[in-house]
C-alpha cells in the first residue's frame, strides 16, 4: 500500500492529556489514534495486531524506569521498540474553574505515582494534610478532578488542563527543573511511521541480557565484552527473572544502531560465556522542546 494510503493506527497510554499523548502529538503526522487505561492494555494491543504502533512510558529522569513497562515487554509480550521520544516533564497542580482558594482547602491531590513523587517536596510543604490519590495516569487524574464538585485537584500538564477545562492553580510544581521521560514506540510488525520532521539526536539499542549463574565476576565478563569493542553503554539495569530470589536479567542500552560486525561479536562472545542475549530494538531517538503555554492561571 502507498504510503499515501496508510492510515497508521497508534494507541497510547491515555486518556487524553497525559505526556505520552503529548509525545505521540510530538512524534506524529496523522494517524487513528486509540488511548488505553493502562500501559499493559496498549502492549497487548500491539501484540494482537489491534493497532500498529503502541507508545508508553519507558522510564523517568527522576524516578528512574517505569519498571511495568520492562517487565511486560520483556516476560509478556514480543514487541521491539521502533524509536524513543524523550519529552520535558513540567507538572502542574490542576484545579476547576470554580475552585477558590481563599475559601476552599485541597482535601485530596490525585495524579500517576511517578506525577506524585516528583512533586514530593511541595505537597509536603504546602499540602501535608491533603490525601494522595494515585491513578492510572496524569490525564486519569485530571479527568476525576472536572468530574467532581470537591475540593481536589490533580498533577498534570498543561494539555490535561486544556483537555478537561481546568486552570493551573501553580505552574512547575516539581521539585528538580531537569525532568524528562523516555516514550518507546514500539511495533509487532515493522512497518513504515509517518512521523513529524523531527532529525533523531542519536541511534540507539536496547538488549537484554541473562546470566546462566549469579558467580563472581559476571556482570563485569558481560561489560568487557561491550568495552573492548569501545561500544557506550548509556544505561544498564538489573531486574528480577520471576523465577526465584537470585535471578536476574540486565537490561542495556547501546548509543549506536545494531550492525553486522560488533553486535554479532559480542553476543558470539556473551553466548561463550554462556550467556543470552536478546534484541528488544534498535531505533532513532528524539527529543521534544517545549515551550512554556501562555495558560489561564487561578489567582
Amino acid at each position: 500500500m502507498p504510503e499515501s494510503e496508510y492510515n497508521q493506527k497508534i494507541g497510547y497510554l491515555g486518556p487524553k492529556g497525559t505526556f505520552t499523548k503529548m509525545a505521540v502529538d510530538a512524534l506524529f503526522h496523522g494517524g487513528d489514534f486509540t488511548s488505553y487505561e493502562t500501559i499493559p492494555a496498549c502492549l497487548d494491543a500491539v501484540e494482537a495486531g489491534e493497532i500498529d504502533t503502541g507508545v508508553v512510558p519507558m522510564e523517568n529522569a527522576i524516578e528512574g524506569s517505569v519498571h511495568l513497562t520492562i517487565d511486560y515487554m520483556t516476560h509478556h509480550v514480543d514487541v521491539p521498540i521502533v524509536a524513543e521520544m524523550t519529552v520535558p516533564i513540567k507538572q502542574h497542580l490542576l484545579v476547576r474553574k470554580d475552585f477558590d482558594p481563599e475559601v476552599e482547602e485541597i482535601t485530596q491531590v490525585y495524579s500517576h505515582s511517578h506525577a506524585i513523587a516528583q512533586c514530593h517536596q511541595y505537597l509536603h510543604k504546602q499540602y501535608p494534610n491533603a490525601e494522595l490519590r494515585y491513578t492510572s495516569s496524569t490525564g486519569r487524574a485530571a479527568e476525576i478532578v472536572a468530574d467532581s464538585d470537591e475540593p481536589i485537584a490533580a498533577i498534570g500538564n498543561h494539555l490535561a488542563a486544556e483537555e478537561n477545562r481546568l486552570v493551573i492553580m501553580k505552574h512547575d510544581i516539581h521539585d528538580y527543573d531537569n525532568n524528562h521521560t523516555r516514550f518507546a514506540v514500539v511495533q509487532k510488525q515493522p512497518k513504515t511511521m509517518k512521523i513529524r520532521d523531527h532529525i533523531p539526536t542519536k541511534h540507539k539499542t536496547t538488549v537484554m541480557v541473562t546470566l546462566p549463574k549469579d558467580y563472581a565476576g559476571a556482570l563485569h565478563q558481560v561489560l568487557a565484552a561491550f568495552a573492548w569493542r569501545k561500544m557506550n553503554l548509556s544505561k544498564i539495569e538489573s531486574r528480577p527473572m520471576k523465577t526465584g530470589l537470585g535471578n536476574y536479567f540486565f537490561l542495556i542500552d547501546i548509543d549506536q544502531a545494531y550492525d553486522q560486525v560488533l553486535f554479532p561479536g559480542v553476543e558470539a562472545e556473551l553466548e561463550a560465556l554462556g550467556c543470552s542475549l536478546k534484541l528488544l530494538g534498535t531505533y532513532p531517538s528524539y527529543e521534544l522542546s517545549v515551550p512554556t503555554p501562555n495558560m489561564q492561571t487561578s489567582q
